[in-house]
């Protein structure tokens, strides 16, 4: 059994095309990765941008985000299919599962520890720290006198 990736795809589509045209791009891509196996967990559109640096002559392009559940063989063609389509200018592929499964188990050790601690100390300290600058009336009346 292969295991389950999760992967962020995120394309620049050629800024001459409209945006039905740029809907029909996604859905074939998308139906592209359920042919392999693969499942669409996030399909945004991150709208029409200013480019970084000029591609292929142009400035700007409408960018879109795909996150996709899988086992790589899916990002595979949709990689290949993404390279000899005119209309998309750029692609990323990252690969996010592991990233997201060493945060979520630093959180879970954050969480951990501070329910380990009674009560909130760091308001304890802060009051603490508070206390100490500042300068008690009989000492104060010393120093003046």
């Amino acid at each position: 059994m292969e295991t389950q990736r999760q992967y962020e795809v995120v394309f620049i589509v050629d800024p001459t095309a409209d945006d039905d045209e740029v809907t029909r791009l996604t859905e074939s891509l998308k139906q592209i990765v359920t042919d392999q196996g693969g499942v669409i967990t996030k399909a945004e559109s991150m709208g029409r941008r200013q480019l970084a640096y000029e591609i292929l002559h142009k400035t700007e392009g409408s960018f879109m985000l795909l996150e996709i559940e899988g086992s790589g063989k899916e990002i595979a063609e949709l990689e290949r299919r993404m390279r000899v389509n005119d209309r998309i200018i750029r692609y990323l592929t990252v690969r996010v599962d592991e990233d997201r499964r060493r945060a979520e188990k630093f959180k879970a050790k954050r969480a951990r520890k501070a329910a380990k601690r009674p009560g909130n100390q760091d308001e304890q300290r802060r009051g603490s720290v508070a206390e100490l600058a500042r300068p008690e009336p009989a000492a104060a009346e010393e120093d003046a006198a």
